[in-house]
């Protein structure tokens, strides 16, 4: 009989045991892990807000008029202000007719795919979305398809298999604008020309892209002049805004079923009221010149990066976003890798299957406007001095 034992061994002799790593400090660059020092190249917190005052005073005063906990469901009576007026904002950010604030980016992927799609209706995905999508096609019970990532002329099959399959049904087209474990971009204009052909909603999740990519960090959708056409777009709170949760926004339609159907929505307690005014206030500051500037400065250091890195391990493609993947392809040179960096004084995680497919662990490098040119330059060289 298989034991939790013998999976845990399991898991060890395939370098793929995980353990958690308890951090030092608040999210910033200095940090320290297990008393040691270290320049943090792991953390999502893409432009430098999740220790900033100004999400801090906003979090302080909220907690001051709002208390800690919601006390209850978003429909019992755990819709507080600062959840109304986050998603008047979300709305507004995005330029969309409304928008649904939810505990977490996965809460948000399961609910929104759980309500929309049923036993009748098609998800394609494309092979790289994010685990959460695939969970939450997966339990909403309809037909899943997936396509090669990125990979337009397999997307147009599924969908002519589809609209011909399921006539009456619901299709749906789920992706990621910046992909998270690759750092490289849908094709976001040709994917909304395709499903339009089809009459298929398209679900985008922007995760990685607000705040890092268009007009104010507004996303990749945005950026390409295309977001007025996405159905629904996706994102989260706890990466570059520097919060926690997740958020939809799209019709007022699509708004209220998700109210009315989304499990994770319905049945959770409501996000700490702080959260979301920290939210807010990161929304507010991406739309004024400093938000600008801390935004021009995140690309700074991802263009400090390019110039600087060995191009040995730039080699699969260009670096378009705050992410930066250096694929080594096993686990254990992965992990080896990831211990080297770390006694040379930077935290750099090694990423393993699960999380990605086999063969292709890495280390996944993230850069944030908090990081100093210097910062990015001495992780430069000491790659430079990695052996793989």
């Amino acid at each position: 009989m298989r034991t939790v034992e013998s999976q845990l061994a399991e898991l060890r002799s395939r370098s793929l045991l995980r353990g958690m790593r308890e951090i030092g400090t608040a999210q910033q660059p200095e940090t320290s892990a297990g008393g040691r020092p270290l320049v943090n190249f792991s953390s999502n917190d893409y432009l430098g807000l999740a220790a900033d005052p100004i999400l801090r005073d906003a979090a302080k005063a909220c907690i001051d008029q709002w208390g800690v906990g919601a006390g209850a469901s978003r429909l019992i009576c755990g819709t507080l202000g600062p959840h109304a007026q986050l998603e008047r904002d979300l709305a507004a950010f995005k330029r969309a007719d409304a928008a649904l604030a939810f505990s977490s980016g996965y809460a948000t992927a399961l609910g929104t795919l759980g309500a929309l799609a049923g036993p009748d209706d098609v998800i394609i995905l494309d092979k790289l979305s994010h685990a959460s999508l695939i969970d939450g096609a997966r339990l909403s019970r309809a037909t899943i398809r997936v396509f090669a990532h990125n990979h337009l002329g397999k997307l147009e099959s599924h969908l002519r298999w589809a609209r011909q399959t399921a006539p009456g049904g619901r299709i749906i087209v789920v992706t990621e604008s910046v992909f998270s474990m690759d750092g490289d971009l849908a094709p976001i204009e040709e994917i909304v020309a395709i499903k339009n052909r089809y009459g298929a909603l398209l679900m985008v999740d922007e995760a990685h892209a607000v705040g890092v990519i268009g007009e104010n960090g507004r996303g990749l959708a945005e950026k390409r002049g295309v977001a007025a056409m996405v159905d629904i777009q996706m994102g989260t709170l706890g990466k570059a805004l520097g919060s926690a949760g997740g958020y939809i926004c799209a019709s007022r339609p699509v708004i209220d079923l998700l109210i009315n159907r989304a499990r994770s929505f319905i049945y959770s307690t409501a996000p700490l009221p702080a959260a979301a005014a920290a939210a807010s206030a990161a929304l507010l500051f991406l739309q004024s010149p400093a938000g600008r500037e801390r935004q021009e400065a995140l690309w700074q250091r991802i263009g400090d990066f390019m110039r600087e890195a060995p191009a040995s391990l730039l080699a699969h493609g260009p670096v378009q976003s705050a992410i930066i993947p250096l694929i080594l392809g096993e686990e254990e040179k992965a992990l080896a890798a990831s211990q080297w960096l770390r006694e040379k004084g930077f935290l750099v995680p090694a990423i393993r299957y699960p999380t990605v497919s086999r063969g292709s662990a890495r280390l996944r490098v993230t850069l944030s406007a908090s990081h100093t040119r210097d910062q990015v330059a001495s992780l430069c060289a000491a790659l430079s001095r990695l052996s793989v």
